[in-house]
């Protein structure tokens, strides 16, 4: 699959998450999608990410930000269905060595 339509996947399976939320009651407060190369570094350096070979770079990665009555939450069942949607989707909310709670991607 070419990346292109890695990212096509990417944003119909965030199309469905965002859904899922509202249906739930959740406030969506978007964040990053795409990030340059520049800023990854930049985050690496401050400790805010492990990697210069973000999904962000590819438009594969969105950081998202639910809210509940005005609060902000991470809800395990919406990462859980972020990962039903796709094999190849994570929640970084699930990660063991670098927790990453509002990060939602699909790995290419």
């Amino acid at each position: 699959m070419r990346l292109g339509q890695h990212q096509e996947e990417f944003a119909k399976d965030l199309m469905q998450l965002m859904l899922k939320a509202t249906i739930l009651g959740y406030g969506i407060r978007m964040a990053e999608v795409f990030r340059p190369k520049e800023t990854q570094a930049i985050y690496v350096e401050r400790g805010l990410s492990t990697t210069l070979d973000s999904m962000h770079l590819k438009k594969c990665a969105a950081d998202i930000y639910f809210t509940k009555s005005g609060k902000l939450v991470y809800p395990k069942e919406l990462g859980e269905f972020w990962e039903s949607l796709d094999p190849l989707n994570q929640a970084g909310m699930f990660w063991t060595k670098f927790k990453d709670k509002p990060h939602y991607q699909r790995t290419v």
